[in-house]
């Protein structure tokens, strides 16, 4: 049985490997920034990053001898990564090029708020009083973030497209991903989303004469590498191996440090600042993602209790139990039914379909 010192040591790695994972995916607008400056263009940018993430990340589950997804999970991932995770990313990293990286990186993070909503109006799931607040602080925060901010009207739009397909995202994948290892599932939507801008690539080539732009110095090439390498490969892994040594809710609230690590990098190395407005807009968004996790984690410490004292009761011998798996429902740990609530939603789906 382990001791409280190795539970402790546990827990200490467990934060290091998720504040990692957060400054790898924060400095990833960096690294766009300056992969822009040194000629790449979105397209190009993507297709580097997707193609060496995911050779990387498939040689890595095969060491890991992982189960691949087959059948319908497969081409329901493969549909994640083509449609999904490449429209995020193009709304994403095409808002670096019209507004402050800052900007981008915050509005992001509504999100949460817009999984909540999508699972109150696609899936019926009730709209409690701490979504509802949570709800109103996001609104509120990215009014100030927009009202206040430094950038072009596409940009805003484009970063607030790039937080609401992740929702969708979020929200489908959740249920399309279950059962399935995350390293797999990571593994394959960085190959899709590979090859879907490959073929998007050769389509404006071909109907426009307008190929991929690539990097024309080394410093713009050792920026996409950097995407590739620290904000996709390392940042993931960081981020499962924190993961299973925090849980879902801890892990989720260290998370929130990704866009305070782009608003320092941002206003260290571009000279990006913040007005007061958008500072009090994106402590709103912070504190509203942490009260939605808060929430969360507060209904499931009540769901623990009801399960605990039903044991405490004893259950009838006829009465049939979970599936196997780990997970309360028998999918492995951290994936939720489709019908609980939104905020368990967000932390099981991050397990297996990471941002960015």
């Amino acid at each position: 049985m382990p001791s409280i010192a190795d539970s402790s040591r546990a827990a200490l790695r467990g934060v290091l490997y998720v504040a990692l994972s957060a400054v790898a995916f924060g400095a990833m607008a960096i690294f766009g920034r300056y992969a822009y400056a040194g000629g790449a263009d979105v397209l190009g940018l993507l297709i580097v990053r997707f193609s060496i993430a995911g050779a990387l990340l498939v040689a890595v589950a095969r060491r890991r001898r992982v189960r691949w997804p087959r059948g319908r999970a497969l081409a329901a991932i493969v549909g994640m990564g083509a449609l999904g995770y490449v429209s995020q990313s193009l709304c994403y990293f095409s808002a670096l090029q019209h507004a402050q990286a800052s900007l981008v990186a915050l509005l992001l993070y509504l999100y949460p708020a817009f999984v909540a909503l999508l699972a109150a109006w696609w899936l019926g799931e009730r709209l409690t009083r701490a979504k509802a607040v949570a709800l109103a602080l996001c609104v509120a925060g990215s009014a100030l973030m927009v009202g206040g901010g430094r950038g072009e009207p596409l940009g805003i739009a484009l970063a607030l497209g790039a937080a609401v397909v992740y929702s969708l995202y979020i929200v489908v994948g959740a249920k399309a991903a279950r059962g399935v290892d995350p390293l797999a599932t990571v593994a394959v939507i960085c190959c899709a989303a590979a090859a879907m801008l490959a073929m998007l690539a050769l389509a404006r080539a071909a109907a426009f004469d307008a190929p991929p732009h690539w990097p024309r110095a080394a410093a713009g090439w050792a920026a996409l590498v950097a995407i590739a390498l620290v904000s996709t490969v390392a940042a993931m892994l960081a981020f499962f191996a924190g993961l299973a040594r925090l849980g879902a809710a801890r892990t989720s609230m260290l998370s929130t440090l990704e866009p305070v690590v782009t608003v320092a990098l941002a206003a260290a190395l571009f000279g990006e600042t913040l007005t007061p407005l958008q500072w009090a807009g994106g402590v709103a968004i912070l504190a509203a993602v942490l009260w939605l996790v808060r929430a969360g984690d507060a209904a499931d410490s009540r769901g623990a209790g009801d399960d605990r004292e039903r044991r405490r009761l004893g259950r009838r011998d006829d009465e049939p139990s979970a599936p196997g798996g780990s997970g309360a429902d028998g999918g492995p740990a951290g994936f939720v039914d489709p019908n609980e609530c939104g905020i368990r939603r967000v932390r099981s789906a991050d397990e297996n379909a990471r941002p960015m």
